[in-house]
């Protein structure tokens, strides 16, 4: 006996209790075939409730693809309720690629001359979402009647699918040129409409999303758009809530400045209605708020005032968040913008995990821009690090990285430090490394820098980056007068624990170079430590003997051992016992370390002192000095040459620490010239003549995805040789719009990079305006050029991001 087919609720139950993936499977693989033979029987009673089960499995992301036709027979049908899941499954089932949409045209056509306005609403809809340039040409004049149509609720509706046709067909802006002008007069803001999603179309939301774009929120600095709770995001909407659809007037201005964009012809006839676009702005203002249309409580969102909305709703902090966006967008007054980071502060004490996630990611982006205002709320921040939520956490970590400064770099090294030993292993390896790059450009004092490093090794030794044992032994090395504490606190930290790697290896080296400090006795700085020497090659010995030492932590202790042959009073029969039995060692690497070191002991014993001295110091004088020198300054000439950035760049530089870690040391530098008396004597005949230009650097493409490309171009000015200029272009040509655009960048760490601000964050479908990006990159050595890019950015109402390596730069943009 075959089973009935479920009920919708019934199949949400089903596929919600389902255990497992196959579970979940099977049952929607049944009721697809219940579907497909209901399709096959051509119920007309029941076949809405089978295509609205369908749309649930398409939801879920199941093919559904045989639902197409159903849609049409829907649509076609004269009951409300086939009308409105057909014209849904239209939305959803059918786009452009599609032969069938055109099938629904006549469709369409005859529901919007029949008068009833729910079914006018929805053939809207379902125009503005998929509607095909052929259908825009074949349907203009219907959508023109609908224009100036008494209903408010059809008039909204058609003003926003004449937003998509404009956009769909440029030259369909003569068609709806004349009924804006009479729309201007309209004093309609907005209604809230209590109705299920399913009533209403992904175009009429994402519409409504591009309404709130900069360009528009430029117009009133206190509008606000409420289409959906943006104080819930990251966490997705519920299947049904109220929905704002977009007032009359603020739908014209954006059919208004569609019109202006595409065609010269209605800029030029627009420029005439200034003057009433302006009435209307500071009627807005001074009327105040319009009691018959309220949001949730909130009174008339559309002209809301930071410092009056009623903040004991989510409906009044949505407002003012979109007020914050307004003020940051526009590029307000200092007071302003100080208003917008004081309301960000007092969201930071919501008690919902939503609202204090929106507030840190938006101090993210003013920290840059505003940082003596967000510094106001470092307490508040920094209390956030010890958030449950793993999102939040993080969001406030970057946050607290972002506000270190000198001023305030030993107060904050604390607090960091202390969430670094209670923070979740996903957020220790950024946390170390926050606090290392911190401490390495703010650090007061060298003895101070040692202590945090140290900490940070000893806490998590494991999650640091590889080069921070390079550093801290580069840092101790030229901090002559501190050689004695150094060894007395690694020996200590190494004598307690030998599982933090690079701790290990720090220490291993520190003693092979300063173990007599060590075995003196004598630091002021802390209590003297008695060490014998046999403690110290036992806890040497210890370290190469341990299961948890690395082959290159045993290659840093066996040298610590060889050095200390020299340094050491007694005898080093034991060194070179524990040396040649490291000669037959299976790692490679260590077993020819240890041959050399024998071999030294057997026939070089003479020349061993020599060549096992302490290193030598970083000289400050002579030719390594005036190198530094000129790279500091053209360091400086960069610095000031680029304009700081308008936008935040904190979050990126967070983002973007680890991704080129340990490629200086992969770089291979190209030998300095050694000029002879012969070279010296053809510079001195040469005859003096302009350099000849340097030949153009060939463009680059980088990157190319579902219509989206990233291209590179080159310069390199001849002023300035080991300056690089280069020039990221977005384009897209896709039939979606490109939004939140974000492209950041990482080159190696012998070379400088500097990130200025692009010209944009939305790259228009159809070949329309680029975005463009500077990148400045100091590269004076001519190191070989590698480029590190992550873009992330939402297209077709998805969240992409990509991280790749560009390998394959010109030669010319280098050498």
């Amino acid at each position: 006996m075959v089973a009935l087919s479920l009920k919708l609720q019934d199949l949400i139950e089903e596929i919600r209790g389902a255990k497992t993936q196959a579970q979940e499977r099977e049952v929607i693989q049944k009721e697809c075939a219940h579907i497909r033979a209901s399709f096959r029987d051509g119920d007309p009673v029941h076949r809405h409730r089978q295509l609205a089960k369908l749309l649930y499995v398409h939801m879920l992301g199941y093919p559904a693809h045989f639902g197409q036709m159903e849609c049409l027979k829907l649509i076609a049908s004269s009951r409300f309720t086939d009308k409105r899941v057909g014209y849904l499954g239209a939305m959803l089932l059918l786009d452009e690629r599609h032969d069938a949409h055109l099938l629904i045209t006549n469709s369409i056509k005859n529901d919007l001359s029949q008068g009833i306005q729910p079914v006018q609403g929805l053939a809207l809809c379902t125009l503005s979402t998929m509607g095909s340039a052929e259908m825009c040409r074949d349907l203009a004049p219907e959508v023109e009647k609908l224009l100036l149509q008494p209903s408010p609720y059809v008039r909204k509706k058609a003003i926003l699918t004449a937003v998509h046709m404009i956009r769909k067909v440029p030259e369909l802006s003569s068609v709806f040129l004349p009924p804006c002008v009479h729309l201007l007069h309209e004093r309609h803001h907005g209604k809230a409409v209590g109705l299920p999603i399913l009533c209403f179309s992904s175009v009429d939301r994402r519409i409504e999303n591009r309404m709130g774009t900069p360009a528009h929120r430029r117009r009133v600095v206190h509008t606000h758009r409420h289409t959906r709770n943006r104080l819930s995001c990251p966490w997705p909407p519920p299947f049904t809530s109220p929905t704002l659809t977009p007032g009359i007037l603020l739908g014209t201005i954006t059919l208004i400045t569609e019109l202006c964009e595409r065609s010269p012809a209605a800029l030029k006839h627009f420029r005439k209605v200034v003057p009433q676009l302006v009435q209307i702005l500071r009627t807005l203002v001074t009327t105040g708020y319009s009691t018959e249309h309220s949001i949730s409580g909130v009174s008339d969102p559309f002209l809301q005032v930071a410092t009056n909305t009623d903040t004991s709703r989510n409906a009044g902090n949505a407002v003012l968040f979109e007020t914050v966006l307004t003020i940051m967008d526009i590029h307000s007054a200092a007071g302003l913008r100080v208003l917008a980071v004081n309301i960000l502060g007092r969201f930071l004490l919501n008690s919902d995990r939503n609202i204090r996630y929106v507030a840190l990611t938006s101090l993210l982006r003013l920290v840059q821009s505003d940082h003596s205002a967000v510094q106001r709320h470092r307490p508040t921040v920094v209390d956030c690090l010890q958030e449950t939520d793993a999102s939040l956490s993080r969001r406030a970590l970057e946050l607290s990285l972002a506000l270190v400064n000198s001023s305030n770099v030993r107060a904050m090294m604390q607090e960091l430090q202390a969430f670094l030993e209670s923070c979740p292993p996903d957020l220790r390896a950024d946390c170390a490394s926050g606090i290392l790059l911190a401490a390495e450009r703010f650090a007061p004092t060298k003895r101070w820098h040692i202590d945090t490093i140290l900490h940070v090794l000893t806490t998590a030794g494991t999650h640091v980056r590889d080069d921070a044992v390079a550093n801290l032994t580069q840092l101790i090395g030229g901090a002559q007068e501190l050689h004695a504490y150094s060894v007395h606190r690694l020996y200590n930290a190494l004598a307690e624990d030998i599982s933090q790697q690079p701790l290990v290896q720090v220490a291993a080296w520190c003693i092979g170079e300063y173990g007599d400090l060590l075995l003196e006795g004598n630091c002021e700085e802390i209590e003297p430590l008695q060490v014998d020497e046999e403690e110290v090659l036992a806890l040497l010995e210890k370290v190469l003997q341990s299961h948890m030492s690395l082959p290159a932590t045993r290659g840093y202790a066996l040298t610590a051992l060889m050095k200390l042959s020299t340094r050491l009073q007694g005898n080093n029969n034991r060194i070179r016992q524990v040396v040649s039995i490291y000669r037959s060692c299976l790692d490679v690497e260590l077993q020819q370390r240890a041959v050399e070191y024998d071999t030294l002991f057997r026939k070089y014993d003479h020349m061993r002192a020599a060549i096992l001295e302490k290193m030598p110091l970083v000289e400050r004088d002579g030719p390594q000095a005036d190198e530094e020198a000129k790279q500091s300054k053209a360091a400086a000439q960069l610095s000031e040459a680029a304009p700081a950035p308008t936008e935040p760049q904190a979050s990126q530089l967070l983002d973007l620490l680890d991704l080129l870690d340990g490629a200086s040391g992969d770089a291979q530098h190209p030998p300095p010239l050694d000029p002879s008396p012969g070279g010296a004597l053809v510079y001195l005949l040469d005859l003096p003549c302009a350099p000849p230009p340097p030949a153009p650097i060939p463009d680059l493409k980088v990157f190319e995805r579902e219509g989206v490309q990233l291209n590179l171009s080159f310069i390199r000015p001849p002023e300035n040789p080991a300056l690089l200029l280069i020039t990221i272009t977005a384009t897209n040509s896709s039939e979606g719009d490109v939004t939140n655009f974000i492209c950041q960048a990482a080159v190696p760490k012998s070379l400088q990079l500097q990130l200025q601000a692009p010209s944009g964050n939305t790259v228009p479908a159809r070949g329309g305006l680029p975005i463009t990006q500077l990148f400045r990159i100091l590269n004076p050595n001519k190191a070989p050029l590698r480029l590190k890019l992550r873009l992330t950015y939402n297209h077709f109402h998805q969240s992409v991001q990509e991280i790749f390596e560009v390998n394959n730069l010109p030669v010319e943009s280098w050498q």
